[in-house]
């Protein structure tokens, strides 16, 4: 047992004794006023995924190397380093002016690339504020427009792609939210804005059925003035759904409220006529 401690206590020294040297080592680079030398040093350091301590030096590096041939090649390595130290905004931030300020460079076209790639590592859930998302979209179609005969060009429309189902999921999950909170109104609106931006959407089918229903239940809910429109409305929305989905199994609720809607519209036109009689009877 004594052995033991013995040799663990003869590792940790010598574990530390390394990390002090290391520690040193490092302290001379940062002291060092030999651009070459730190410069060598903070691409050994990012070569070996210290990137901790490559971010420190190429970011001193950025200014001292400034106007000079090396400038893009230590702007590229401080792009790349945060990206790899997991900063993605700062990183696409730096991506985007680098290859605006070296176009010729390159790499270039891998930083624009970069750009885009970036914002989608900071896109949330779909549950999230998407602001990134739209960043991301934004950046990768540029790209695609800009780079037409880029290898990148597959992965950009994959990623497009994935990034546009979860603004479509969003948006079809918050009119469903609205539906399920009964707010009718609202969520009318929210299932038009989902069908419209996404006409293609996975969620079609239950986007025009919850319409529907949303639509039915505003107008039920609405005062005695709107309530004639409103159903004429909802009857518009079960026309569009039977028509976009004529074999679907929700046919037969959607033909039940289609069927209440017709009754209720009947009966409110005639309403209208007996109350626009009674008008002219007492006008006469």
């Amino acid at each position: 047992m004594h052995d033991i401690l013995k040799t663990l206590r003869k590792l940790v020294i010598i574990a530390a004794v390394g990390i002090l040297a290391g520690c040193s080592e490092y302290q001379k680079v940062l002291k060092s006023t030999n651009l070459e030398y730190k410069l060598k040093k903070a691409i050994e350091y990012y070569e070996d995924e210290k990137y901790n301590k490559a971010y420190p030096l190429f970011d001193e590096l950025l200014t001292l190397y400034r106007g000079t041939p090396k400038a893009q090649d230590v702007y590229y390595y401080y792009a790349y380093t945060n990206y790899h130290i997991g900063d993605y905004i700062l990183a696409a931030y730096h991506f985007k002016n680098f290859y605006k300020t070296f176009p010729g460079y390159a790499k270039a076209e891998e930083a624009a690339f970069m750009v885009g790639y970036c914002y989608n590592l900071e896109s949330p859930p779909y549950s999230l504020d998407q602001s990134y998302t739209y960043k991301a979209i934004n950046e990768l179609q540029l790209f695609v427009n800009t780079h037409p005969e880029s290898e990148k060009l597959s992965e950009c429309n994959k990623l497009i792609s994935e990034l546009r189902a979860k603004l479509e999921k969003k948006s079809f999950e918050k009119a469903k939210l609205y539906y399920e909170t009964e707010y009718y109104m609202s969520a009318v609106v929210a299932f038009n804005n989902t069908l419209n931006d996404f006409p293609d959407t996975e969620f079609r089918e239950e986007a025009l059925f919850l319409r529907l229903q949303s639509a039915y239940k505003l107008a039920d809910n609405s005062i005695e003035g709107k309530k004639l429109q409103r159903f004429i409305e909802a009857q518009t929305a079960y026309f569009d759904f039977v028509e976009t989905y004529p074999e679907s199994p929700k046919n037969e609720k959607a033909n039940e409220i289609y069927g209440e809607i017709q009754g209720i519209i009947k009966q409110l036109r005639n309403k209208q006529l007996e109350d626009d009689g009674s008008q002219e009877e007492q006008s006469s």
